[in-house]
């Protein structure tokens, strides 16, 4: 096994690597590009749009009905054929063209990063596309960098890197050109090394590119994700099992209505066929996944609306399912940016907001933390730069009218002992006050122990033992409470000539409490959550402490819950953890295959879990998860690439919308389902009818796809197109094993049927009556289309129809008046009546027509009217 990088110095790894601290040349570059390929993740072989295509034909449905139209040209019925071909091909098209949608999203998202790198090529810094830097590339690193590669640091002067997408970490990362001692170094420890999608925020540097591409630590997560198996969604199940069911049905029953017109009624064998084609193409609900995509996409732009933006459409009904959101703490619950939220100072305790700069030890407070201070103010956009703890000093002093601008130039530093992490201070040297003033900052401890004096309201006085206790006791409760906390201090001196011997004998000003905040609407969010029947899980690579306090704060971590660190969860079996894994509410200092791990033992519990995050360390697990939901601002690109949703506004209550969006969805779908199938069900119930009795077929072939396809498809889009009902968020996240036909929508679907099929069939012997088998089978068909589509009116909810409003969803009036439109053409003009095998009707049929079709309807609402007044 080759030596990592980390325990070379410098030297070795430029010569291990053949480079110099001169940088490549061009030739050089390019022929190390031509070996190691483009500095960017390498993707899974992707399907040929003729592959996609020929793919939405491998369904058992699909064949039966190819099946159908090869005996539909054996018996001469050309129309039919045509049809049923032709809707074939819609729906494949249809299918291929959201694939390749979907990966026009991806490739977009993609786009949202095209990192640049500054780099060292003929002994002349240059700026090059990320994709260009190769192995052996000498990179400048400066505050505000994105870091594009791995590399091997070679020059570092106070470098700072927050590696928070790669570790969980909010804390940015001090590093050093030394050699480090040790054969397993952990990610996080390596402090000579930086890593491709970390982010510089303090200071500058050199680093010598040792791994591109795949040979990344990002590469080593995407890898691990490529290996991670996506679960189907319940609807995925759902209609899998649906559609594999209803086949194996209609082949039984086709044949069975083949043997029975053979030889019960001794009809010719392809009339017999022709009746079971009828069947088959009755029971099968054409437009049912091109229904189901639309009404999924359609609820998509609802979401990106509301700025959730959902890859995969599938994933969206999973949403109303989602019992388990393990949600990354950083910059997912927070901010991701460092806060000043309390601080002490002469025995109080005050908050930060409320820190009044008219005191004298409050104000000396805030000026120390901004002048011992390398963070800066952008010009342009008016941000700070740098170090995420000193940026919060500065905007700390900012709020209280101390601009970190002026104060640079009114009282400008004279000189620095900067920061390391050794001794754990930083000092800089200032004339404040006429005075020549060593200003510094560190941790508590240290800085308390080189202190002789503390400065109070009354002066500066000896510092006592009961003082120290003090200051020790107010740094140990705000630790506890998952702050970080610094301590700060000054002291004069005699010239700004100062060493590390001048830090000692000062006088203790104050501590400084902040923390990365939890965003306004997290806790809000978690109790949404929690009435929904969801559990939100806190799973983050920061320390237990802090995890523990944010998610006390948020109402994740509740009294009686555990919290779990890393190490803690590797010690444990699958079986311990399933044991302890309901009162786990906090995962702190977790790696990506335990966030796997974590999900896994919800999924085996049968939750449909979701997993938020930002960081290429969450990507495995959002694939693993139900629903990944990764952040659209500061996510990284591998998570988007990983994640099903990504938040446009990176706000978790962004979650809980898309939740109720999610159950909204799933019930409009599953009453388009009902609606199909309902109407299918009339259609199968009146060619039984009709092989048993004897009678001529009751519809042609043509008749039933142009309902399934046509008429049958506007109501049910409008359906899908129904506003959410209130409550559904106090409702229980539905159970993903329950079957979308349930058995009180099973009721439902044969009763309707039922209803719609005596009407068609009343309407076939009043036909057979007056005018033979092809008015009969107009007069039929003709019924059945249209109480199909007054049917849609009962599919709204529960609800009689004038409790739940007309035209409270506007789309399903307008879908009926779009249907019988399209039937009064097929009625009535005349090359229509012969592409359809439809009779010349009179008004007074037409009349017959509309009655008996518009009686199913009639009576399922006077049902629901009589229940409706029998609950009051």
């Amino acid at each position: 096994m080759a030596e990592p990088y980390y325990r070379m110095t410098a030297s070795e790894a430029l010569s291990r690597l053949d480079a110099s601290a001169d940088g490549l040349s061009d030739e050089q570059a390019k022929e190390r590009l031509e070996a190691h390929g483009p500095n960017q993740l390498a993707e899974g072989k992707k399907k040929s749009v003729a592959m996609v295509f020929l793919d939405q034909f491998k369904d058992l449905l699909v064949v039966i009905l190819i099946i159908a139209a090869g005996i539909s040209m054996l018996t001469g019925d050309v129309e039919s054929t045509a049809v049923i071909i032709a809707v074939l091909i819609l729906n494949a098209i249809l299918g291929t063209v959201q694939y390749v949608k979907a990966e026009k999203s991806l490739d977009a998202l993609k786009s949202m990063s095209a990192p640049v790198a500054k780099v060292l090529r003929n002994g002349v810094r240059e700026e090059i596309a990320g994709p260009n830097v190769v192995p052996g590339d000498i990179v400048f690193l400066e505050a505000g960098d994105m870091v594009v590669a791995d590399g091997r640091l070679i020059e570092s002067y106070s470098l700072k890197v927050n590696e928070s997408s790669l570790t969980g970490e909010s804390e940015a990362v001090e590093k050093s050109v030394d050699a480090l001692e040790g054969t397993s170094v952990a990610l996080g420890d390596q402090a000579n090394m930086a890593f491709s999608g970390s982010l510089v925020t303090y200071g500058r540097g050199v680093m010598l590119v040792t791994g591109t591409g795949m040979q990344t630590e990002i590469g080593h997560i995407a890898h691990l994700m490529n290996q991670t198996q996506q679960r189907k969604t319940p609807l995925q199940q759902n209609l899998d099992d649906f559609s594999k069911k209803l086949a194996v049905a209609v082949l039984a029953v086709c044949v069975l209505v083949f043997a029975l017109s053979v030889f019960r009624s001794r009809m010719p064998v392809m009339d017999s066929l022709l009746f079971a084609v009828a069947l088959a193409v009755a029971a099968i609900p054409e437009a049912l996944s091109s229904i189901v995509t639309i009404v999924l996409a359609m609820g998509t732009q609802k979401m990106a609306k509301e700025n959730a933006i959902i890859k995969d459409l599938k994933a969206v009904e999973s949403l109303g399912s989602v019992r388990v959101i393990c949600s990354d703490k950083t910059g997912t619950l927070t901010q991701n940016k460092m806060t000043v939220v309390k601080a002490w100072a002469d025995g109080d305790v005050v908050e930060a907001a409320d820190a009044s700069t008219d005191d004298p030890v409050m104000l000396r407070l805030v000026r120390v933390g901004l002048l011992a201070s390398d963070a800066t103010t952008d010009e342009e956009t008016g941000a700070a730069v740098g170090d995420p703890t000193e940026i919060a000093l500065v905007d700390w002093g900012d709020a209280h009218g101390l601009r970190e601008e002026d104060a640079r130039v009114e009282y400008p530093r004279l000189a620095e002992l900067a920061f390391d992490s050794d001794r754990k201070l930083m000092s800089t040297v200032h004339e404040l006050d006429g005075s020549l003033l060593m200003l510094t900052k560190g941790a508590p401890d240290v800085l308390l122990a080189r202190c002789a004096r503390m400065m109070t309201h009354e002066g500066d006085v000896e510092m006592t033992d009961e003082m120290r206790a003090d200051i020790a006791a107010a740094n140990d409760a705000f630790s506890k409470q998952g702050l970080r906390v610094l301590a700060f201090a000054n002291r004069t001196v005699p010239s700004a000539d100062i060493s590390l011997d001048d830090e000692r004998d000062f006088t203790f000003v104050g501590l400084v409490a902040m923390v990365d905040p939890p965003r306004m609407e997290s806790a809000q969010a978690v109790a949404d959550a929690k009435r929904g029947g969801i559990r939100t899980i806190m799973v983050t690579g920061d320390h237990k402490v802090t995890a523990a306090a944010i998610g006390r704060t948020v109402g994740i971590f509740e009294d009686g819950d555990i919290a779990l660190e890393g190490t803690e969860l590797d010690a444990m079996s699958d079986e311990q953890l399933d044991e302890v894994l309901p009162k786990v509410s906090v995962y702190a200092r977790v790696s990506p295959e335990h966030k796997i791990r974590i999900v896994s033992a919800w999924q085996r519990r049968g939750c449909i879990v979701s997993m938020t995050g930002d960081g290429v360390n969450d990507a495995p697990a959002l694939k693993k998860a139900d629903v990944g939901v990764a952040m659209g601002i500061t996510g990284t690109e591998v998570s988007k690439d990983a994640a099903s949703m990504v938040l446009a506004d990176d706000n978790f209550a962004t979650i809980v919308k898309a939740v109720v969006n999610g159950r909204s969805i799933y019930a409009n779908i599953k009453a388009s389902i009902h609606f199909l199938l309902s109407g299918n069900m009339a259609g199968i119930m009146a060619v039984l009818f009709a092989s048993l009795a004897a009678l001529p077929v009751p519809f042609a072939p043509v008749h039933l796809l142009f309902i399934n396809l046509l008429t049958d498809s506007l109501p049910a889009i409008a359906l899908g197109l129904e506003p959410a009902r209130k409550g559904l968020l106090d409702q229980k996240p539905r159970d993903p094993k329950s079957s979308i036909l349930d058995a009180p929508l099973a009721r439902k679907v044969v009763w309707h049927g039922a209803l719609i099929a005596a009407a068609s069939m009343t309407a076939f012997y009043l036909g057979l009556s007056a005018g033979g088998a092809a008015l009969a089978s107009t007069m039929a068909f003709a019924t059945l289309a249209l109480a199909r589509l007054f049917h849609g009116f009962n599919c709204r909810g529960e609800e009689s129809i004038f409790k739940l409003g007309l035209c409270t969803n506007k789309w399903v009036p307008l879908a009926w008046l779009g249907g019988f439109v399209l039937l009064s053409l097929v009625l009535f003009v005349p090359f229509l009546q012969s592409a359809f095998s439809v009779a010349p009707l009179t008004g007074m049929q037409f009349a017959q027509i509309v009655g008996l079709a518009f009686a199913p309807t009639a009576v399922v609402q006077v049902g629901r009217l009589f229940k409706m007044l029998l609950k009051k």
